[in-house]
Order: C-alpha cells, then sequence, then structure tokens
C-alpha cells in the first residue's frame, strides 16, 4: 500500500510540474481576481520542481495595486501549499535530484534542524527550496511541520516582496516614463 501511496505522490508532482510549466506563460491572467489569483499565482509557481515560475515577480508587482499584507498572506498560503509537490517527491522516494550536491549539502540540515531549516529557507528568495522540500519528505519531517514552518516562512517572503512593490513600483516607474 504504502508503495501505491509513493507512485501516485510522484506521479502527481510529475503531472503538476508539466502542466505548470505548460501554462506559465498565462499565469499573470490571475491577478486580474484579486487575492484569490494572488493565492493561486503563488499557488502554481510554486507547485514546480526545478522549473522556473514568475511567482515573486507578480507578488513584487501586486503589493502595488492591492494591500501588500494581503497580498503577503494569499500569495505566503499559496505558495506553502504549492511546495507540497517538492514535499511529496521527497515523500514517494522518488527524488529527482536526490543525488546533486546541491540535495547532499541541503539534506543533514533539513535533518538536523527540522522545521527551523524548512522555515529558513522557505523566507528567503532562493531557487533551491524544492531540494529542502524534498529533503523533508525523504527524511520524514511530518507533513503539518512542513506545511507550519514553509507557511511561515513564505509568510514572511511574500509579504517582504509585497510591500517592496509598494513602496518601489511608483519609483521605479518615474524612471521608465
Amino acid at each position: 500500500m504504502r508503495t501505491i501511496l509513493r507512485a501516485a505522490a510522484f506521479a502527481a508532482v510529475v503531472a503538476i510540474t508539466l502542466y505548470v510549466f505548460s501554462i506559465r506563460e498565462r499565469v499573470q491572467e490571475f491577478a486580474e481576481f484579486g487575492y484569490p489569483g494572488v493565492f493561486l499565482i503563488a499557488l502554481i509557481a510554486n507547485a514546480t520542481i526545478l522549473l522556473p515560475a514568475p511567482g515573486v515577480a507578480i507578488v513584487y508587482a501586486m503589493g502595488a495595486v492591492f494591500h501588500p499584507l494581503g497580498v503577503g498572506i494569499a500569495a505566503g498560503t499559496g505558495g506553502a501549499l504549492g511546495e507540497l509537490s517538492g514535499y511529496l517527491a521527497g515523500f514517494s522516494g522518488q527524488a529527482v535530484i536526490e543525488n546533486t550536491q546541491l540535495y547532499e549539502r541541503i539534506k543533514p540540515l533539513v535533518k538536523k534542524y527540522g522545521g527551523w531549516a524548512i522555515l529558513f529557507l522557505s523566507a528567503i528568495p532562493n531557487p533551491f527550496f524544492d531540494a529542502a522540500g524534498i529533503a523533508a519528505g525523504v527524511v520524514k519531517i511530518p507533513l503539518k511541520t512542513f506545511l507550519f514552518f514553509v507557511w511561515i516562512g513564505q509568510l514572511i517572503k511574500m509579504t517582504v516582496f509585497a510591500y517592496a512593490g509598494n513602496y518601489s513600483i511608483e519609483w521605479i516607474a518615474q524612471f521608465i516614463h
């Protein structure tokens, strides 16, 4: 039964990643839907594994359109749920980056510091969080623990980007016009 669950988790991660990659050009359209759109953008952007998506840039821009705290909360929540794809990839036992140098450096940190490593790595802008999510699944950090700490980290990061957008977009626009 566990093998079936792991195979299903891995298949879901691959399907989500391929789908998100295929619609990456249309992600900005979700911004028209306000906070739920910001939530969906962050969810989709963070659901990909090892493929880039424009989530943080859109959160930055949306911070100038909507209240930045609301943008941070919506994007942080969507981002945390999106990061489940990496966790599930690790939990499935089919980690797609398991033998890379980056993964080998992050896995001991996640194993030793658990949720605190997840919080730190998810709070800073970096393209390497997928390795931490995969490591969390591999070392079997409880799902609730993973979600809580990644949510706090995502809230911090997304709120900072939303406020940065709120305070700097007009300033940057002066140089464009």
